[in-house]
Parts: structure tokens; C-alpha cells; sequence
């Protein structure tokens, strides 16, 4: 256990290093021209809710992994790009979004990300995933650098059920 933990507090600071460099994203905005999107590109997104741990219920994407936004987004514009966007990758669709499982089909949206692709949106945030993140119902990336949180069904930064220390909801 300890090992798991060394590990997933190296991630997140390899991230948060990751996601400061370059000047044009701000703090933990990334800073390159291109960025790097995966997902669901290539197929339709599936947007769904589930019980995530001490989060409770938060959006996921088709295969059960958290979905995040990224509180320095400005609307439905995406600031996360560069090698921000290898530690976040965006979810991305080629094909109608679709609304499940406790999903408002109303939030969904989409926007277009500087290299062309179509990221979705709920509520107005593009949302990501977090390449820290192995499986469903991981959510290692609540509250990286306290402008990065899981998103409730409603569309707002979900918030841990117990004081964690730090990773509490906030502005970043």
C-alpha cells in the first residue's frame, strides 16, 4: 500500500509539472499549440454517472473512467493543451455524445480544440480524463493543483465527503 502511494503522489507531481510549463495557460494550463486528445475519438462518447468513492456520484465517461474539468478553462474553451493535454487528455467524440445513466443529455455540448478534434463539454466545462487513472472508479486527479476536479451530475466540482487535506473544493 505504501508503495501505491509513493507512486500515485509521484503522478501527481509529474502533472502538476507537467501542466505548469509555458505561459500561455496560466498555472497548470499547459502552454504548446498542439495538443494531444484521446478518449473516444473515432466513435460516439457515452457520458454516464457512477458512485465514486468519497466523491460519490460523478460523471464517467463509456467506460466507467472519472471525468474531470479544469477550473482555468475559459467557457467552453479548452486551456489545456501541449504536454497538459498527455496528463489530461481531453474526451473527445466524432460522433453524437450521448447522455446515460444519470446524465442530463441538456448539459452535453461539444467545442472545437485547437487541433481540430471535438471535445465535449457538460454544463459549459470541456471535460478530461486523467492519465493517472488506471481503471473505472479511479479518481487520483480530485483536486491536482486545486484547479482540477471530478464533476457532479449538476455540472460543479464534487467535493470529497470527508476532510482529505488539501484536495478539498475551492477555487484554484
Amino acid at each position: 500500500m505504501r508503495t501505491r502511494s509513493i507512486a500515485l503522489a509521484a503522478m501527481a507531481a509529474m502533472s502538476l509539472a507537467a501542466c505548469s510549463s509555458g505561459s500561455s495557460g496560466g498555472a497548470y494550463g499547459g502552454g504548446g499549440s498542439t495538443s494531444t486528445s484521446t478518449g473516444t475519438s473515432g466513435a460516439a462518447a457515452t457520458v454516464a454517472t457512477a458512485d465514486v468513492g468519497d466523491l460519490g456520484t460523478v460523471l464517467v465517461d463509456g467506460t466507467g473512467r472519472t471525468l474531470y474539468l479544469f477550473e482555468s478553462d475559459t467557457g467552453t474553451t479548452s486551456t489545456c493543451t501541449g504536454s497538459c493535454a498527455g496528463t489530461w487528455p481531453a474526451l473527445v467524440t466524432d460522433g453524437t455524445t450521448t447522455a446515460d445513466a444519470g446524465a442530463d443529455s441538456g448539459m452535453l455540448g461539444t467545442t472545437t480544440r485547437d487541433d481540430g478534434t471535438t471535445q465535449v463539454t457538460y454544463d459549459g466545462h470541456p471535460l478530461y480524463l486523467y492519465s493517472g487513472d488506471s481503471a473505472a472508479g479511479d479518481a487520483n486527479g480530485q483536486g491536482v493543483g486545486d484547479v482540477w476536479y471530478a464533476v457532479t451530475s449538476s455540472g460543479a466540482p464534487a467535493e470529497a465527503s470527508s476532510s482529505s487535506g488539501g484536495n478539498g473544493y475551492g477555487p484554484g
